[in-house]
């Protein structure tokens, strides 16, 4: 493994996505049991995405965390979407985490409620559940959650916010298969802004595979801006990049 740092950001490079996964899950169980230990329960937000496979396998095999004692968010889900619809965001949690380590509870982003009332409702449930761990990766368009550049806000006022999605995010979805088409992706969907993110006590950003280099480039190369959303990382002392071999392909240090 190599590691340096860029600006305020800790990197680390692995040599596949499998031990990246296992390495991320395992700083994710030592934020997870830290909170425990410290107040008998965890706030915990997770990323969708392919890229998340590996990590999410790790983390959900480990036997070492309290799952009962974890309160669950994810980032993300499209503006009227349902939650049984194959590439609903929140199907993804359900069945990736919820089904197989039943936290104590996890709170999803409704696609199908009014935006407006479910940005209120989720950045309500926010408020009452500050984050001790972010568990984030980097769209292949730089985005954060679905924070897309060049609107993303490093200083964003709300939580909570429906957006009109960026055509390189809706691309990445019908080459990850979750969608047959272009048309088929909806437009608009509703996301935790940066600022409600990088909020958490610890953030991971889990960020391997060749599609993600030239992202990875951007964001740790050229100036913070919100051309490359994930470039804020590097002011966010408190979070880790990891990468494997082939996302790190482009950036001098590896």
């Amino acid at each position: 493994m190599a590691s340096f740092c860029v600006d305020d950001l800790e990197v680390r490079v692995f040599p596949s996505a499998i031990e990246l996964g296992a390495a991320a899950a395992t700083d994710a169980v030592g934020a997870i049991r830290s909170a425990i230990d410290q107040r008998n329960g965890a706030n915990v937000m997770f990323a969708s995405g392919n890229s998340q496979f590996a990590f999410l396998d790790a983390l959900t095999r480990r036997d070492d965390v309290a799952w009962g004692r974890v309160t669950a968010f994810h980032m993300d889900e499209y503006v009227g979407m349902s939650d049984d619809h194959p590439a609903s965001f929140a199907r993804y949690m359900r069945e990736r985490i919820t089904d197989v380590v039943h936290p104590a509870a996890f709170h999803y982003v409704n696609g199908a409620n009014d935006p407006a009332t479910e940005c209120e409702r989720y950045s309500r449930l926010l408020r009452e559940h500050p984050l001790d761990l972010c568990c984030l990766g980097v769209g292949e368009n730089g985005h954060l959650a679905f924070n897309d550049p060049p609107y993303a806000d490093f200083d964003d006022p709300q939580d909570v916010k429906e957006i009109t999605l960026d055509d390189a995010s809706r691309r990445q979805q019908v080459g990850e298969g979750h969608f047959a088409s272009l048309p088929d992706v909806p437009r608009t969907a509703v996301t935790v802004t940066i600022p409600a993110l990088l909020r958490a006590g610890r953030v991971l950003a889990i960020v391997p595979e060749a599609r993600k280099a030239d992202a990875v480039r951007h964001a740790l190369a050229d100036p913070i801006a919100t051309t490359c959303p994930a470039s804020v990382l590097r002011r966010t002392p408190h979070a880790t990049l990891y990468l494997d071999t082939d996302s790190g392909a482009h950036v001098s240090n590896v």
